[in-house]
């Protein structure tokens, strides 16, 4: 019921991108994951949801090299993060774009500015292209030019999420990692993020890492959802699959109330509204 239904692949076609397997969180006595496996695959929106604690955010900087496992292993694009050269890690790291829960922006540099960060230390462009670039990449997000000499202090939520969407995308990555890109926002204003988030993924051919706690994102972006619970993921697989497992914790988020309402809201949509997504 995803909007992106018409675009799946198999699991079977299409490429791990992503490998999690046996991997163990730990902080201190406190056990977050263990024994976790998980594969994203080319092309793919996959959505993380899970309740409070059962360690989402951790998850997605343990892929993203942030966070060192307690044991287990990742691998991306087939290669083990903690094996690479110092050289090559960084290489494959610039293969990610990495959306924060807060932004992340730096307060003190407009966005223009923001965005030419990662272009001017790993692209190596000099500042007036870098500069040139980042205007591309704001326009790309839906920002409109004058957005560019604006500072984060002087933006709405959403242009926040957008600007730091646009420095997740400054150096044309493969994979995009988005950790509860919507949260703050109000209703129309996440409603048209994910639209966004759609999009780029059908132009650009990204592939989609989502954290998130939002019903409507999950049926309107994702191809595929796993559940972590209990230390590991629970399950992952289409929405109506996951929505039809016995689990309690499951039952109660997508068929309670604002569950079904998701859900007949995506089954509702206009064919304006699902676009060439259907």
């Amino acid at each position: 019921m995803a909007a992106v239904a018409g675009t799946r692949q198999s699991q079977h076609q299409a490429e791990p991108v992503i490998e999690v397997s046996n991997l163990c969180n730990r902080f201190g006595e406190h056990v977050v994951h263990e024994d976790l496996d998980l594969n994203l695959y080319r092309g793919e929106i996959l959505g993380v949801v899970g309740g409070s604690g059962t360690g989402k955010s951790v998850l997605l900087r343990s892929i993203i090299g942030l966070r060192k496992p307690t044991s287990g292993n990742i691998r991306v694009f087939g290669e083990t993060l903690d094996a690479l050269s110092p050289r090559a890690r960084s290489r494959m790291e610039q293969r990610f774009g990495v959306l924060f829960q807060g932004g992340a922006l730096f307060t003190s540099l407009n966005l223009q500015e923001n965005i030419a960060v990662p272009l001017i230390e790993h692209a190596r462009l000099k500042r007036p292209d870098a500069e040139r670039v980042a205007r591309m990449k704001l326009a790309l997000t839906g920002l409109p030019p004058d957005a560019a000499l604006k500072y984060p202090a002087e933006l709405s939520g959403g242009m926040v999420k957008r600007a730091s969407l646009a420095r997740a995308l400054a150096l044309d990555p493969e994979i995009l990692f988005l950790d509860e890109p919507t949260a703050g926002l109000d209703p129309i204003g996440a409603a048209a993020f994910d639209e966004l988030i759609v999009t780029l993924r059908n132009a650009l051919g990204l592939t989609v890492f989502l954290v998130t706690h939002d019903l409507d994102t999950l049926y309107s972006t994702c191809d595929r959802v796993a559940v972590l619970s209990q230390k590991r993921v629970l399950v992952a697989d289409t929405l109506e699959t996951v929505a039809a497992n016995p689990d309690e914790w499951i039952q109660d988020y997508f068929n309670g109330p604002r569950g079904r309402a998701a859900s007949y809201a995506a089954a509702n949509r206009t064919p304006r509204q699902q676009g060439e997504n259907v």
